[in-house]
């Protein structure tokens, strides 16, 4: 019977060979040209503009940027009194984000920008997980700072973190928790059971 069933796997697995197998791939890297990388490289002082004009943008956010590596850009956003963002930037491409309470500790020992550790805080965690669903749903290589500005802009809606009920639901809290999700287009809070 185990003769039999493999019989009919290597009849299936035959049938349905893989489209990319290592002959044809001999044949079909001759005669594509090697893709370039895509990658933009833009000056950092264009960088610095882009963040210098969104900083004042938003008044009740405010941006600092420093460059402890030369020319990777890292951001600190403070959002009124509610969060802290750390934002680490390759050119104007937006790498990572961590999101931090308004009161907690952004600096490692060293006294550079802490990139590495979450936030003590669920809320924040939960928020730091939604900036990283953020970052990849703006993407657009060929306007890096479009994608910036439409990212900021997002990051703003949660002015309101602990002030914005549900659109679903209605409530403030569920799970103990606030709204951390904002929709991507109109910007409104949602729980995360909700946003479904």
């Amino acid at each position: 019977q185990l003769q039999y069933h493999a019989g009919l796997a290597s009849g299936l697995l035959n049938q349905q060979s893989l489209k990319r197998s290592a002959n044809q791939m001999g044949v079909s890297a001759k005669r594509r040209p090697k893709a370039q990388p895509t990658t933009l490289v833009l000056p950092p002082q264009y960088v610095d503009d882009v963040i210098s004009r969104i900083d004042r943008m938003f008044p009740e956010m405010s941006i600092q940027l420093s460059r402890p590596n030369g020319t990777s850009a890292m951001l600190l956003v403070t959002l009124g009194k509610v969060l802290k963002v750390i934002v680490v930037m390759r050119s104007l491409f937006i790498d990572r984000t961590i999101v931090k309470g308004y009161h907690e500790n952004v600096y490692a020992e060293d006294g550079k920008l802490d990139i590495w550790s979450k936030s003590n805080y669920q809320v924040f965690q939960k928020v730091t997980d939604h900036a990283t669903t953020a970052l990849l749903h703006y993407q657009l290589p060929q306007m890096p700072d479009v994608v910036v500005r439409s990212f900021m802009t997002w990051l703003r809606s949660y002015i309101k973190l602990f002030q914005a009920p549900c659109q679903r639901c209605g409530k403030f809290l569920q799970d103990g928790l606030p709204p951390t999700w904002r929709d991507f287009r109109t910007l409104e809070a949602f729980h995360d059971t909700c946003r479904q």
